[in-house]
């Protein structure tokens, strides 16, 4: 528990005092996004699949019971502008082979998550804050078997073979506190160049962990969002995007960015799996690298996120493992 103490105190700190707010945004954000490992060289083993869809709301107010909730998180979440959000994941999970019919007891568990969630967030001229709750299901009933096989079936790739053995239907929740700083570092050649780092803490019976870690960046029209939204536990990034007020709509922002992020594990539901179907013991710390590129256009935001991820449980072969993220965003 002490380790977490500090990312506590960092969590519930009042957000940094701002010069001025952002300025009233009427538009929403709808972004979609995969993850998927045929980035890293098709290997088709351990996270494989993630999907996204996401709603960033505008910050023209919340509905009534979501404002009697903000008010609730005030004294947490500190000031800025108002914004809700909600989001729909599915995620699978796999051991290394997948044509073993039994897998090996030693290796991840197969699993696959369907996954809800509903944020809240304080956004300030340089900091956001989130308040985010999940819950879904974790087993059969999340489709994993159907969309990895099925999409396999597509492309003419061999089915995996060994989900009868996946984690069995078991609900999930989760709270995920967060927060991120942007921190502008001066111009490099006529470039913005801008720091943000960031400090999470989930607790829940599917993720147990705190983490720290943050991004540098470098391109233009820096202050248009804090990073690509991705899917937790990785960098989540910022679902919303509002491009900056002093450049034209048609302007063309972008940036490119590479950072990293530390996880302490405490619990890992999809590792540890449940009754009959045990899993694997999950590493005390993962540490993801990512590297990328986002561009936003005329409402429209394209990002690419190559992710780097350390060993996430003992016995795991192949070192680290690499996935890729694909995001795109349009205002409405």
């Amino acid at each position: 528990m002490r380790t977490l103490l500090p990312v506590l105190c960092l969590l519930a700190a009042p957000a940094l005092a701002q010069p001025a707010p952002p300025r009233p945004d009427t538009r929403a954000t709808l972004s979609l996004g995969v993850e998927n490992d045929v980035f890293g060289g098709g290997t088709d083993r351990y996270y494989s699949n993630g999907l996204l869809l996401a709603l960033g709301s505008s910050s023209a107010g919340l509905p009534a019971p979501l404002a009697w909730l903000d008010r609730q998180l005030d004294a947490l979440q500190g000031p800025g502008v108002l914004r809700w959000g909600a989001s729909l994941n599915h995620a699978i999970f796999t051991p290394q082979d997948i044509r073993a019919a039994v897998p090996d007891p030693r290796d991840r568990p197969y699993a696959g998550l369907l996954l809800g969630s509903l944020s809240l967030h304080r956004v300030t001229a340089s900091s956001l804050s989130t308040v985010e709750f999940q819950a879904g299901i974790l087993g059969p009933a999340a489709g994993g078997e159907q969309v990895q096989n099925n999409w396999h079936a597509l492309i003419g790739v061999r089915k995996a073979q060994g989900w009868s053995s996946q984690i069995p239907n078991t609900p999930v929740v989760n709270l995920a506190l967060d927060r991120r700083w942007r921190t502008p570092l001066g111009r490099l050649g006529g470039l913005e160049t801008e720091a943000v780092p960031n400090v999470t803490l989930v607790a829940g019976n599917l993720n147990i962990h705190a983490a720290a870690g943050g991004i540098l960046r470098l391109g233009q029209g820096l202050e248009g969002d804090f990073g690509p939204p991705r899917i937790r536990p990785s960098l989540a990034g910022s679902a919303f995007f509002q491009p900056p007020a002093d450049r034209p709509y048609d302007a063309l922002g972008w940036y490119v960015f590479g950072g990293g992020e530390a996880r302490g594990v405490a619990h890992d539901l999809t590792l540890a799996g449940r009754g009959a179907n045990r899993g694997v013991d999950a590493r005390p710390v993962v540490m993801d690298l990512t590297a990328g590129a986002a561009m936003t256009w005329r409402g429209v935001r394209v990002s690419y996120t190559q992710v780097w991820r350390t060993e996430e449980f003992y016995g795991q072969r192949g070192g680290m493992q690499s996935f890729g993220s694909v995001n795109l965003s349009f205002r409405f």
